[in-house]
């Protein structure tokens, strides 16, 4: 139970901190709306650091069901233990995500723009094209979690790996260069719990003005991650080192 219990708090605290940038930014009444989209990626770098740092000791902080499929898919993480994991990172994103809200409770309030607020609940592309999106998004996910395997010290063989807290400054160092680099097509979701859960919460929360949840799109940013992540677990067992 601790395992989970920590991969929760990690992905809480990983949203909290990583929309709460993208809140400070798009938000009416802030004082962080000059910040842009260098300050975005750089806010989501800091993010995974110190979700990483606080639960990789405890939980190997995945903080993603691309990660934990993937680590499964080439036999790096036991299969009953993925139930537990997905449950936890969803439930941690949705808290974490809500944290935001509250956080930001009188912006919401003012904020007219309605993709805005969805943006700092979930993603939405810069130019709708579900194929491509969906692409951007697998090869984006594919890139990191291939990197993760190696982050983690992975080698070929039937033992487990996962992050320890040194990993957390590589990891954070890699978010941020897919974003700077990957993120502009979809705002690199790259995670699907980091979207869905906060999209679920978007429906619910009572938000003034805040339009549709685009639930058109949610697929993708799930899905395309998904993907990602398994090719990347197929490619890194075909290395064979």
């Amino acid at each position: 139970m601790t395992a989970y219990l920590f991969e929760f708090i990690g992905t809480a605290m990983l949203i909290l901190l990583g929309n709460g940038i993208v809140a400070n930014v798009v938000l009416k009444g802030t004082k962080g709306s000059d910040a842009g989209w260098v300050g975005i990626t750089i806010g989501w770098g800091v993010a995974v650091f110190v979700g990483v740092f606080v639960s990789a000791d405890q939980s190997g902080a995945h903080l993603n069901p691309a990660v934990t499929l993937g680590f499964a898919t080439a036999g790096k993480f036991e299969w009953n233990l993925v139930p537990g994991y997905l449950l936890a990172q969803f439930l941690g994103a949705m808290i974490g995500t809500t944290l935001v809200w509250l956080t930001y409770k009188k912006q919401y309030e003012i904020t007219e723009n309605q993709e805005g607020i969805l943006n700092t609940f979930a993603n939405t592309p810069a130019i709708r094209s579900p194929l491509w999106n969906f692409v951007t998004e697998l090869i984006a996910t594919f890139a990191f979690v291939l990197a993760i395997f190696y982050i983690a010290g992975g080698t070929m063989g039937d033992e487990t790996i996962s992050l320890g807290s040194l990993d957390a400054l590589p990891v954070a160092l890699l978010v941020l260069a897919i974003g700077i680099s990957l993120g502009g097509p979809t705002g690199y979701a790259i995670n699907p719990a980091r979207d869905l859960g906060p999209r679920i919460m978007h429906a619910i929360l009572p938000i003034k003005q805040k339009g549709s949840s685009h639930w058109y799109y949610a697929w993708i940013p799930v899905l395309g991650p998904i993907a990602g992540g398994l090719l990347a677990a197929v490619a890194y067992m075909q290395i064979g080192i």
